[in-house]
């Protein structure tokens, strides 16, 4: 099993979980409650699942394509770190890895 760790924008522990390889990232987060949208479902027609990936972690992740990077010019609160959560899949290579939710969040509705 892979260790995934949420934080808050804070940098509280919001969720601790594991999931199998081939795991993507949004639904582990959506399975503890994370506030993560994903409402294109993986298509990357919005930003409504980025998190922010810890400096030390993100290295680990395979580089973002360039329609994700194009989404996550469109996300509130997007870092140098951000990736949107439904393009990463777990492997275990990201075992540890840990995230942030961004301290702005904005569903579909722009709520």
């Amino acid at each position: 099993m892979i260790r995934v760790r949420f934080l808050t924008p804070e940098g509280d522990v919001a969720a601790e979980t594991e999931g199998a390889e081939g795991d993507r990232l949004l639904e582990l987060g959506q399975a503890k409650g994370m506030p993560l949208e994903g409402t294109c479902e993986g298509q990357m027609a919005c930003s409504t699942c980025h998190v922010i990936v810890a400096t030390e972690d993100f290295d680990r992740l395979p580089r973002a394509s360039e329609e994700e990077e194009d989404m996550l010019d469109l996300a509130i609160g997007a870092t140098r770190t951000s990736r949107l959560s439904c393009q990463i899949v777990l492997t275990p290579d990201l075992d540890g890895l840990t995230v942030s939710l961004p301290s702005e969040h904005r569903d579909m509705q722009g709520r």
